[in-house]
């Protein structure tokens, strides 16, 4: 994830602007076979609030996947994205596929090994 966002950010260009949205789209092909190092799926949780009073909910790591299995990965890329709009324009350009079927073919994308990528 903390690579995906770096590509997202646009931080491995020689252009790189702090200010500006000098990334890259991403099609992250195979999202659905993520794994977690340790206990994470159990011990990682989720927090949230609804906004009404004790409306303070939870979620596992492993119960989120069961529900969207994307949501894990995508939770974890935003939260390296700035939190302004920015953030919010960066992250429209990450697009999540469980399978290896896309339907950004007509785009050309280049493929990139996430593990040779510095």
């Amino acid at each position: 994830a903390s690579k995906v966002a770096k590509i997202l950010r646009g931080k491995h260009k020689t252009n790189f602007t702090p200010h500006a949205d000098c990334g890259d789209n991403v099609v992250v092909l195979n999202a659905g076979k993520i794994t977690l190092s340790g206990n994470k799926w159990a011990d990682k949780t989720y927090i949230w609030h609804t906004g009404y009073p004790g409306g303070q909910k939870s979620m596992t790591a492993a119960e989120l996947k069961t529900k969207d299995s994307l949501i894990v990965l995508e939770k974890s890329i935003t939260g390296m994205l700035p939190k302004n709009r920015l953030g919010i324009q960066l992250f429209r350009n990450l697009y999540l596929y469980e399978g290896p079927e896309h339907k950004h073919e007509a785009q050309h994308p280049k493929e990139i090994n996430i593990t040779e990528f510095k």
